[in-house]
Formats: structure tokens, C-alpha cells, sequence
């Protein structure tokens, strides 16, 4: 049984657009990265998979739970980071802490602390006086501190600085190694890139891709140079399938590859001698860009 799985849910607001007809699933021990932009649909999905909202249809299920039915048994399970944490109140955040550590009953405040200590998180401050940057290490803490399941973490690197973003892929890592589920969105792409085993893209409130990062990554446009014996001629290319955008200058043919270059290579040999092959691998960003092409 998948630790989260939606099925054709949709959530409209009046006339605006929420999320359409949106489907995946997240296994037990993976780390799936939730990709789009600001605006896409990632907040929305979250919030009905927390059920702070309700979905206009569909069904989604955490723990093979309906999100409104089991809510109460979801919410002791589950480390939720929402993407709009950041709050001015005029609490402590050792005082806040330990609130919602009462909450799931008590936790191991030792745990509590070493979080604390590891995003150099100052737990005597209050809520209102700390960075934007500082409240988010302070809904980390609070998402990580029960040690849950599942942690859902909506944006969790938003306002952090390099180094911090770096300690929180350090606990990433950590609950992976311990058999936990992470769900984590982001429009961040070296975020999801280093952490993630899976991604699903989504696009104007709807799925578009669901794959593992490398398979992704292997089904994008890369550049490939060639180094031939004596001079190059694109016209050796035409015809081979997944190949566009050839330059020959002298004893360099370059093109854009789309999948396996096999083909493309043969093609070359079957007019000159192949002295070199320079590919420069597509980063997730080629990726994520191929079916986005910059729309939101």
C-alpha cells in the first residue's frame, strides 16, 4: 500500500483554477520531490492531502486513509511543513515548540535541541523578532521533532541561506536512511535533484510527468560533439531519428540528441573515422524546461 496516493482529484476556487484531475503515488521509504513553479498547484495538493481544504473531487489517501475521514490518526503520523508557517507571535520559539510537542503527546526534547543546534536555530527568541529565514528553520524543527512516518514539506528551503539549505538536506538524508517517506515540493530544481528519488511535474494544476529523476533526465535534450577525421557535414545526420539543431565547422559536428545517440553516432561513422564524443548531460532544470518551455 503506497503511503500517499491521489487519484483524480480536483480542487476549483469559483472560477479560478486550483488543480485538475491530479494522480500519483509515493511509496513507503522514497523521498518524491512535487515540482512547479509558485502558483502551480503544489500548496493546494498539500493542503488537501492535511485536509485544510476540502477537494472539489477525487480521493486522496494518506496511509491508506481518506484525508478527511482518518484526519486525526494522519496528523499524529505525519510532520507537516506548510509553505506560509512564518507567524509574528509573540511566543517563544522553545514556548512554541514544546506547544505542539504536547500536542503529539511529547516528544524526546533532546531530539528537539539537536535540531535546534543543527540549523543553528536560537530556541530562547520569540517568534516575531526572527528572519524569515529563522521562522522557517523554526517550522523545520517542528516538522522533523516527532521523528513522524511521513514528513509533507511544502517549500522547506524558502529563506534559507546556501549553508542552511545544506543542513536541511542533511536530515533529509537521515530519515531516508531510517526507513522514512518524505514529500517535498519545491520550484527549487538542484533541491529536488540532489534529494529526490521520483518527481512528478506539475503544470497549470495538472500532472504532467511522473518518473524517477534519472529517467527524466535520460529522456531530455542533451548536446553531443563529435570530433571526425577530416571535414564534417551535417547532412550525415538527416533522417536519424531524435536529432536536430546540426553544426558542422570543419572536424566538429555538433547537434542536440533526444534519447539513445547510437543512431546518430552510426550515421557519422558510416562517413568518417569517430575520433572523440563529448555529451553534456541535461541537468533537471533541461528537464523541467522541456514541458514547461518558461509558461507557468
Amino acid at each position: 500500500m503506497p503511503v500517499l496516493k491521489v487519484t483524480a482529484l480536483t480542487k476549483r476556487y469559483g472560477k479560478a483554477r486550483g488543480i485538475e484531475d491530479v494522480s500519483f503515488e509515493v511509496c513507503t521509504g522514497e523521498v518524491f520531490g512535487f515540482l512547479g513553479p509558485n502558483g502551480a498547484g503544489k500548496t493546494t495538493t498539500m493542503r488537501v492531502l492535511m485536509d485544510a481544504i476540502r477537494p472539489t473531487s477525487g480521493r486522496a489517501e494518506v496511509f491508506g486513509l481518506g484525508a478527511r475521514d482518518g484526519k486525526r490518526d494522519i496528523h499524529r503520523r505525519v510532520g507537516y511543513l506548510p509553505g506560509d508557517f512564518g507567524l509574528a507571535e509573540r511566543i517563544l520559539v522553545r514556548d512554541r515548540l514544546r506547544y505542539h510537542a504536547n500536542l503529539r503527546g511529547g516528544v524526546d526534547w533532546a531530539r528537539v535541541e539537536r535540531l535546534a543546534q543543527h540549523l543553528d536555530l536560537d530556541v530562547t527568541r520569540q517568534m516575531k523578532h526572527l528572519s524569515r529565514g529563522n521562522q522557517q528553520k523554526a517550522g523545520i524543527v517542528q516538522a522533523f521533532m516527532s521523528d513522524p512516518e511521513l514528513l509533507m514539506l511544502d517549500e522547506p528551503t524558502a529563506g534559507l541561506d546556501p549553508l542552511m539549505q545544506q543542513a536541511f538536506n542533511h536530515l533529509v538524508e537521515d530519515a531516508k536512511s531510517r526507513g522514512r517517506t518524505i514529500f517535498l515540493s519545491s520550484h527549487i530544481l538542484s533541491e529536488i535533484e540532489a534529494l529526490c528519488d521520483r518527481v512528478a511535474i506539475i503544470r497549470a494544476g495538472r500532472i504532467v510527468a511522473v518518473e524517477q529523476v534519472a529517467t527524466l533526465k535520460s529522456r531530455a535534450r542533451r548536446r553531443v560533439d563529435v570530433r571526425v577525421a577530416g571535414d564534417a557535414d551535417v547532412r550525415w545526420l538527416e533522417g536519424v531519428a531524435g536529432v536536430s539543431d546540426a553544426v558542422a565547422t570543419r572536424g566538429l559536428l555538433a547537434f542536440v540528441a533526444r534519447g539513445p545517440i547510437g543512431a546518430a553516432l552510426d550515421a557519422v561513422r558510416g562517413h568518417a573515422g569517430i575520433l572523440d564524443v563529448i555529451t553534456h548531460e541535461p541537468t533537471l532544470e533541461d528537464v523541467f524546461l522541456s514541458y514547461y518551455g518558461g509558461a507557468s
